[in-house]
């Protein structure tokens, strides 16, 4: 289920990050909710000659609409000079995982990190041997990573770091095609400065050899989110820094033009702000001219 557009193919995750992780370097997946995210997300791309990997959230679905969200970032995506894929953020509804199936997600993420180890794996399992056969690559999450990330809520004494041993494990087990890991990192607005456990990386990374992932990125200093790349993460998620560079562009132009009521202008500089995180991401991730 992989869709080619008149210029590039909307592509499997697998096919994006395949190449990172050979190359050693990592691809930014994020969020969209609705088309004007997508755009910022597709012109960055374009501008810095970037693969992307545009995801979305359960939550997301719910509030854009299944069939509406895979129009946009399809229509946009076949329009582009760049790999794109669609990736299911966090998925910890059957229903949804299989619903993104059916309507040309081209990447599905399975969040069993609620179930025990076991349970988790057998679940993983099932999905993987669903997608696989339809060209749609497989994320699942082993620890638990800390924070909110849309309905997923995890207290900071519920995290657990990602063990080594049960990685290799779960990677045999499930065939999945790249694996998120709980390093320190927790999704949201940090409080304090997070602290990446670089080591933990570096020996999941090395016993895996599949592409790892990141999440709850925003606000990780940058020398250690390269430091991060270095040592193996290939595709980091960022959906935080997106939503404050709307809130603050919108704020702008509401102070500063109370009289405006027209939402296109209203929400241009939006597309805007948002597209300049991205392309910073790009340029920090080294994905920049990977295209």
């Amino acid at each position: 289920m992989i869709y080619r557009g008149g210029n590039v193919m909307l592509v499997s995750g697998k096919e994006i990050l395949q190449k990172a992780h050979q190359e050693n370097y990592a691809v930014g997946a994020f969020n969209t909710n609705n088309l004007e995210s997508t755009k910022a997300m597709i012109q960055a791309a374009e501008e810095e000659k970037s693969p992307i990997i545009i995801q979305t959230s359960q939550s997301a679905i719910k509030y854009a609409g299944l069939e509406e969200i895979a129009m946009i970032v399809r229509q946009l995506a076949e329009k582009a000079s760049v790999p794109v894929a669609l990736h299911l953020d966090h998925g910890t509804d059957w229903d949804v995982v299989m619903q993104c199936l059916r309507h040309g997600w081209t990447s599905v993420m399975f969040d069993g990190s609620k179930y025990d180890f076991k349970e988790n794996i057998a679940i993983t399992k099932q999905i993987v041997d669903i997608a696989h056969p339809m060209g749609v690559s497989v994320e699942a999450e082993l620890g638990k990573i800390g924070g909110v990330e849309d309905h997923v809520v995890v207290d900071e004494k519920d995290a657990t770091m990602t063990d080594p041993d049960e990685a290799v494990e779960f990677v045999e087990k499930t065939g999945v095609d790249y694996l998120a890991i709980a390093v320190g990192t927790a999704h949201g607005v940090y409080k304090g400065t997070p602290k990446l456990d670089f080591d933990r990386i570096d020996t999941i990374k090395k016993r895996l050899q599949i592409p790892i992932v990141l999440h709850g990125a925003s606000g990780i200093a940058v020398e250690d989110i390269q430091k991060a790349v270095s040592l193996g993460v290939n595709k980091i998620n960022i959906d935080t820094e997106l939503r404050q560079a709307f809130q603050q562009a919108m704020h702008k132009v509401v102070k500063e033009t109370p009289d405006l009521y027209d939402p296109r202008k209203m929400l241009k500089p939006t597309i805007e702000a948002m597209k300049a995180i991205v392309q910073g991401k790009m340029r920090t991730f080294g994905s920049s001219g990977r295209a």
